[in-house]
């Protein structure tokens, strides 16, 4: 099966342990330096519809990756789960 980074925000992200649905993945890190990819990100949930924000994003480590389907990741947390704010971009032109 051949697959493309486009393709990833397409992808539902679900634990294995759980059952809980963490979302669609929404961005990738990756180590230019050595090529190879760091880990998954997925956007937290929304606060009140989105009104008041989002909480924290998901930052899923290479390592608990289980398998990549068509349709969905599945991970394993050895834990829990890392989570990160989100960085604000601006971009001006």
């Amino acid at each position: 099966m051949i697959s493309y980074f486009s393709e990833l925000r397409y992808k539902e992200v679900i634990d294995v342990r759980t059952g809980f649905r963490l979302g669609y993945v929404c961005d990738v890190e990756f180590d230019d330096s050595e090529g190879r990819l760091i880990s998954l990100i997925t956007p937290g949930r929304a606060k009140l519809f989105g009104l008041l924000g989002r909480e924290d994003d998901y930052v899923l480590p290479w390592d608990c990756i289980v398998k990549i389907g068509c349709d969905i990741v599945l991970v394993e947390a050895k834990g829990e789960f890392m989570r990160r704010k989100r960085q604000r971009r601006f971009i001006f032109s």
